[in-house]
C-alpha cells in the first residue's frame, strides 16, 4: 500500500490510493466507499489495512453532506458534515475523496488535527476558515503556527463547470481561480488557488501550506468521480491526533 505524504506534518498521517485493496473492477482495489455498489466486505477488509498501516488507531469519520459543518470530536464515530477536529491523543480522523480535496491541518502545539473535505461548496463557504476558528476557540491555535497539507483532488485544467458557478467564486472574490473553456458557457475552476488563498486569509503562514499537485482526473492511481462516474471508488484522506 503505497500512501502520500506531506513532509510538513509531524502527525501520523496519509493520502490514500487506488492501491492495496482487495476490491475488484470499478473499485479496484482499495475502495474505502460502500455508497459506490461495492461490496461490504471487500470496503471492511480496505479499511481495516488501511488503519493497520497506522497501527489500528479508533476512527472518527464522516458522512459527508458537501457543506462547511465541522466538528470537535473526542472519540471514535460517525458524524454528518465536512470536517473533524480533535485533540485526543491517537484518534484518527478520515475524510472520504474522489476529485474533492482532503485537507490535513495541525497545531503542532496542542497537538490538534483537522480533516475537511472539499470540494466546490466546502470551497465556497470556505470549510477551511470555519476549521482554523475551531482550532482557536478549543485549543487557542494560532494560525501563523497551523500546518496544511491538500492531497490529490481534480486539477484546474480538468475541472469543468458552469460558467455561473465561476461567477459565484469570482463574485467571492476569487477570480484568479478561474480559468477560460473554449466550450460555451463552461469554464475551468482551480480550488486548490482559492485554499491557498483562504489558508493565507486566515492567518496561515505560506511555508506552512504543502499541496500534493496530483490530479485525480489524471493519475490512474486515484478514484475519480468525473472520470469513472457514479461506481467511482473512494480514497481517504487520514490523519492521527497526537
Amino acid at each position: 500500500m503505497n500512501l502520500l505524504v506531506s513532509p510538513l506534518l509531524t502527525s501520523r498521517h496519509g493520502f490514500s490510493g487506488r492501491g492495496g485493496g482487495v476490491s475488484s473492477g470499478p473499485f479496484a482495489s482499495l475502495n474505502l466507499s460502500l455508497a459506490s455498489g461495492d461490496e461490504e466486505y471487500l470496503v471492511q477488509e480496505n479499511r481495516r489495512r488501511l488503519l493497520a498501516a497506522f497501527g489500528s488507531p479508533p476512527l472518527a469519520r464522516l458522512e459527508q453532506v458537501h457543506g462547511t459543518t465541522v466538528h470537535l470530536v473526542e472519540g471514535p464515530g460517525v458524524w454528518e458534515g465536512d470536517g473533524l477536529v480533535t485533540a485526543t491523543p491517537g484518534l484518527a480522523l478520515a475524510v472520504s475523496v474522489a476529485d474533492c480535496y482532503p485537507l490535513l491541518l495541525e497545531d503542532p502545539a496542542s497537538g490538534a488535527v483537522a480533516a475537511l473535505h472539499a470540494g466546490w461548496r466546502g470551497t465556497l463557504g470556505n470549510i477551511l476558515d470555519e476549521a482554523v476558528g475551531l482550532l482557536q476557540r478549543s485549543f487557542d491555535s494560532r494560525p501563523e503556527k497551523l500546518r496544511l497539507a491538500v492531497g490529490p483532488g481534480i486539477g484546474g485544467t480538468c475541472y469543468q463547470v458552469d460558467a455561473d458557478l465561476a461567477d459565484r467564486f469570482a463574485l467571492a472574490g476569487w477570480a484568479g481561480a478561474v480559468l477560460a473553456d473554449p466550450a460555451p458557457g463552461k469554464a475551468r475552476l482551480d480550488l486548490t488557488a482559492v485554499i491557498r488563498t483562504q489558508a493565507l486569509a486566515a492567518g496561515l503562514r505560506l511555508k506552512n501550506l504543502w499541496f500534493a499537485g496530483v490530479c485525480t482526473h489524471c493519475h490512474p492511481g486515484y478514484f475519480s468521480y468525473r472520470r469513472d462516474g457514479r461506481r467511482s471508488g473512494r480514497q481517504w484522506g487520514l490523519i492521527v491526533a497526537g
